[in-house]
């Protein structure tokens, strides 16, 4: 039964560690995204192309219910 108390405090500890790496890398930046932003300008066209061509079919189909 003392092994069981032993391994519960050894990963406690561990986790611990790991929970104070995890925020020091976070303060650091380590998750800051620095390479999408300089790629969705490439795609941003895209993007808009799709929307106006979703807007031009639905001005179409809404005259054409209106005519009828």
């Amino acid at each position: 039964m003392s092994v069981i108390y032993m391994l519960l405090a050894v990963s406690i500890i561990i986790a611990i560690v790991f929970f104070i790496a995890f925020l020091f890398a976070v303060k650091k930046g380590q998750y800051d995204d620095s390479y999408t932003p300089s790629v969705r300008m490439l795609f941003e066209d895209e993007l808009v192309k799709e929307n106006s061509k979703k807007s031009i079919e639905n001005s179409k189909k809404s005259i054409l219910t209106k005519k009828d």
